[in-house]
């Protein structure tokens, strides 16, 4: 990747993380920012040893505030960000609960870390962007983009709306050598979906053994460096010509 700088939220664990050593290792200096420093410090050292550079960068996007000083913070490490992979997200697991019993203070917590975030960092980093010519806005969105989920409102219309974002970006900055795509995932084993599935398992009566190997119809969940393998590809040169794509990664769980 040239040395190419990138800018990687929620970095600290799962997708996130798996994508951020997916892309220092094909050349990218990396950003990486989460809330939990011990996470991010630890990825830093990890990217360090397989002869990368990162950096760290300990902040909470649902204040409306972050984003601004995510963005100010790696530039002035790095440099003007190239590639900004959107992963930070509140999951489905995190509050499940039926439509008419959602809560109001969850889903606008929801909304400003899967939706607001992703729209005023890629609004930061298109400056830049459009001045080199060349940039790369990858979101990592997931297949209830598609399909919705059960009792997880606010996911899935964040999802959706993640998605929306990314064909609008794709669409107004073809012409400039930036493309934006949408990474889809389905059920991953991560520690947000060990939750997911504990709640399902009580709610279905079914064992949290059974789910995972009903997960897909590879009978089992996807892992992180699925994800993180088409975030790399999709950064460099040869994915050029992929643009305003919501891209599953779920082992033929959905096909559309």
């Amino acid at each position: 990747m040239n040395n190419r700088v990138a800018l990687v939220t929620g970095a600290g664990r799962g997708i996130g993380r798996s994508s951020a050593l997916e892309l220092a290792r094909r050349g990218a200096r990396v950003a990486v920012t989460a809330r939990t420093e011990s996470q991010l410090e630890s990825l830093v050292q990890e990217v360090a040893a397989a002869g990368g550079r990162a950096v760290a960068i300990a902040d909470d996007l649902s204040d409306p505030a972050a984003p601004a000083r995510i963005h100010a913070r790696a530039k002035q490490a790095l440099g003007p960000i190239e590639i900004l992979v959107n992963n930070a997200g509140i999951g489905s697991s995190q509050a499940p609960q039926p439509l008419l019993d959602f809560d109001d203070e969850f889903w606008h917590l929801t909304m400003a870390v899967n939706v607001t975030a992703p729209y005023l960092l890629t609004k930061l980093v298109l400056p830049d962007m459009i001045a080199a010519g060349w940039g790369r806005i990858i979101n990592i969105s997931s297949i209830n983009c598609k399909v919705p989920a059960m009792h997880a409102a606010a996911y899935v219309v964040s999802k959706h709306a993640l998605t929306g974002l990314t064909k609008v970006t794709a669409k107004e900055m073809a012409d400039k050598g930036i493309t934006a795509n949408a990474v889809c995932p389905g059920v991953t084993a991560t520690e947000l979906n060990d939750k997911r599935l504990q709640y399902d398992s009580a709610r279905l009566g079914k064992s949290f053994e059974q789910l995972e190997a009903d997960a897909s119809p590879l009978g089992r969940r996807l892992l992180p460096d699925e994800m993180g393998a088409l975030v790399g590809f999709l950064a460099e040169d040869a994915a050029s010509g992929i643009n305003g794509q919501a891209i599953n990664v779920c082992g033929g769980t959905v096909f559309v």
